[in-house]
């Protein structure tokens, strides 16, 4: 019951954040005085079986027009007009106890000391200090003006008037130091809150400018990578090239004699070779060109081993001719969901690693398919092993350590198994590796399988069932 109440105070639209907090304790009590006030007389009037003598009649009816305000005042809080309502609220405050002091006087013991309390808690905390210090000077005129109330009922006796000005000293230091420890408390609370909102801030601007390296970081590593496969890409262009030259050099070689319908016809099947080639050589420049572009990141649901079966021939290129490449691929379905050029620039720094540690020929295998995980459940898991050298406990311990590498100075940047790290766990999975001097390394990267409805992004299957074989 409680919770839709409080998402009704919550709920005034009010745009200062501090107002905001404040909206939902202030229409509380602003409630209560608009409730109470008027019981409380009821319960007097009915306890006592008679309406309040003249004198009190007044306190009466400022009390009603103090709760008739607070009403107003909630109307104005729920239109988003907060500090305007408290300023409406506290005026009759002070204009009533005017209007008491004036009658009564200042009678301790008598007067209760919470209304004289009260506005200067509301007006410090809520309205700030220039306002306390406003209420403060008004409740000082307040009491002023009681205390000639008191002289004046006490006439020309002299000691009557030093026993009424007695309570001057206690009544000034008491409201006085209650109005410092507001300003020091409330300016306290102010910094606090200012230098919290600078680190916040603050810390906005270094979360941009760590999402901006680490764009630039994983955008460098595939250029990387793209340096990596140019040698293959220019090898696989120059067949491409080949192939298109051998087609067009068939022209030159039809015999003489030959009908116009049969040299037609070898023309007609030399463009088509033609045309097959071009587009796989098509098919390569677009697939690079997507890899190397510099793109905010894109999620998106995608196919893992559908990806992995698109990026092989890139990997093939990125071996030399003496390594062997396997694939395991699960033919059933293994969404994941990640930017897929990261996803791809991951299995390209594996391999690329797997690559130069096979410098004398290997074989590397490459798996996919669903594995359960104690602490995520269901999970995809891409597994890249070579039959390399492996790595010493030392380099393993370190191995994801950004900069830190065991090549030559020209020869990388130490970055690329940071990278992987950090894309993985972004995406909300893991990279683990096992590796033993002398025996190969193996990367396992675990992504959590994302749901059939995440993404817009086609999850077509990969594009052949499981397979175990060399390419």
């Amino acid at each position: 019951m409680w919770k839709p109440v409080q998402n009704w105070l919550r709920s005034a639209p009010i745009t200062d954040p501090v107002d905001r907090r404040n909206a939902p304790v202030m229409q509380l009590l602003l409630l209560c005085y608009g409730l109470l006030l008027p019981l409380n007389w009821v319960w007097r009037i009915l306890a006592r079986g008679a309406l309040p003598t003249e004198g009190r009649m007044i306190i009466l009816l400022m009390d009603v027009a103090i709760a008739a305000l607070a009403w107003v005042s909630i109307a104005m809080i729920r239109r988003g007009r907060f500090q305007p309502a408290i300023m409406l609220f506290l005026a009759p405050q002070l204009i009533s106890l005017g209007i008491v002091f004036f009658q009564f006087g200042v009678q301790p013991g008598v007067i209760d000391p919470a209304p004289t309390i009260l506005p200067l808690v509301i007006a410090g905390l809520v309205l700030g200090r220039g306002a306390l210090w406003a209420v403060f000077g008004l409740l000082m005129l307040v009491f002023g003006i009681g205390f000639v109330t008191d002289i004046r009922a006490d006439g020309s006796d002299v000691a009557a008037i030093r026993s009424a000005l007695l309570n001057v000293p206690a009544v000034l230091i008491s409201h006085l130091l209650i109005t410092a420890v507001l300003d020091r408390t409330i300016q306290a609370l102010r910094e606090s809150l200012d230098e919290s909102i600078t680190r916040s801030h603050e810390l906005q601007r270094e979360m941009a400018e760590r999402e901006r390296a680490q764009s630039q970081l994983v955008h460098a590593q595939k250029m990387e990578a793209t340096g990596r496969l140019a040698s293959g890409i220019a090898h696989d262009f120059n067949n491409i090239l080949g192939v298109i030259l051998g087609f067009a050099s068939q022209r030159h070689q039809a015999q003489p004699g030959i009908g116009d319908r049969a040299r037609a016809d070898g023309l007609e099947e030399s463009l088509e070779g033609v045309e097959i080639a071009a587009r796989r050589g098509a098919a390569i420049s677009r697939k690079l060109l997507r890899f190397g572009r510099h793109d905010v990141a894109r999620v998106e649901s995608f196919d893992a081993g559908h990806a992995m079966e698109e990026l092989r021939p890139m990997l093939r290129q990125l071996f030399d001719a003496d390594i062997q490449m396997e694939t395991r691929i699960d033919p059933a379905p293994l969404p994941v969901r990640l930017d897929r050029s990261q996803f791809e620039l991951m299995v390209l720094n594996i391999a690329a690693n797997a690559r130069d540690a096979m410098l004398g020929g290997g074989r590397f295998s490459i798996s996919a398919g669903r594995v359960q995980s104690a602490k995520r459940g269901q999970c995809i898991e891409i597994g890249l092993a070579d039959t390399g050298h492996g790595m010493s406990e030392e380099v393993l311990r370190r191995a994801f350590e950004p900069f830190y590498t065991t090549k030559p100075a020209d020869s990388g940047t130490g970055l690329g198994l940071s990278v992987v790290r950090d894309l993985a766990e972004n995406a909300g999975g893991t990279v683990e590796v096992v590796s033993t001097p002398g025996s190969g390394t193996l990367f396992r990267i675990l992504l959590p399988m994302a749901a059939a409805n995440q993404g817009d992004a086609s999850l077509a299957p990969a594009t052949a069932p499981e397979t175990t074989g060399s390419i």
